[in-house]
């Protein structure tokens, strides 16, 4: 079994947890095991990514971790909160404060600019960044009145990634984030994530079916069938400009 507590740096503490993690969906008369006893920590200030193919859990997964949905059984901890056990309000409250999220589709509002997309976020928490620092943070710093509609994709992306640390989260829990774009453009945004995480020391934990992009993390955790097949730690990580794929 792959240990769940073994990190690249003995002296990071654990920030989230899962222990036993499994979630069924019934269709119709179907049960779909989504997820088969995970268990699984990520830890303070790490770059994870979480490897597999379409179908072997991780997505799912990661909506758990995040407080998007509950496991049907087991337990999930975010520093000393049992969030299976929490109420609604307090797991609005840790997705607000403590989770930033990033997808692969942008979900950006097309009548606002950069900087008032990632306003949105900071009107509603206690600390945030500026909207102008998040961008600069991502390269856009020189995009901050554009809209949407003026921005590339791996642009528009790096505005969502902005958005989402712009309330200074614990935890960054990305979804495909360079699925829908070319191997270029894919780069830049994987180098935006990795500065989030060397800067800020943000939490970073990428799902990904590309194996080129593991290659740039402290941990390598391989999905398959709704289990964690194998977790691995890099002894040499590469940059992200120097992925190929």
């Amino acid at each position: 079994m792959p240990d769940p507590t073994r990190s690249a740096d003995p002296a990071r503490a654990s920030i989230l947890r899962a222990r036993g993690v499994t979630k069924v969906y019934r269709l119709g008369e179907v049960e779909v095991h989504a997820l088969r006893g995970v268990d699984l920590d990520l830890f303070e200030g790490e770059f994870v990514v979480l490897l597999g193919a379409s179908g072997s859990g991780k997505s799912t997964l990661l909506n758990i971790l995040g407080g998007l949905d509950l496991p049907t059984a087991g337990m999930v901890g975010f520093r000393d909160q049992d969030l299976t056990r929490a109420d609604e309000g307090a797991r609005t409250r840790y997705r607000r404060e403590n989770v930033g999220f990033v997808f692969q589709f942008y979900n950006l509002i097309p009548s606002l600019t950069a900087r008032e997309n990632v306003a949105l976020v900071t009107d509603i928490v206690r600390a945030p960044m500026k909207p102008e620092d998040a961008l600069g943070l991502v390269g856009l710093a020189h995009r901050l009145d554009h809209f949407p509609a003026q921005l590339s994709g791996g642009e528009q992306q790096r505005v969502a990634i902005a958005r989402a640390i712009a309330k200074r989260p614990s935890v960054l829990l990305c979804d495909e984030p360079t699925g829908a774009l070319d191997i270029e453009t894919g780069r830049v945004v994987l180098a935006a994530l990795e500065r989030i995480n060397d800067e800020l020391g943000t939490t970073t934990a990428v799902i990904t079916h590309n194996a080129a992009i593991s290659a740039m993390a402290h941990r390598v955790v391989v999905f398959g069938d709704g289990k964690v097949k194998e977790i691995r730690v890099n002894a040499t990580r590469h940059r992200a400009e120097e992925l190929q794929w």
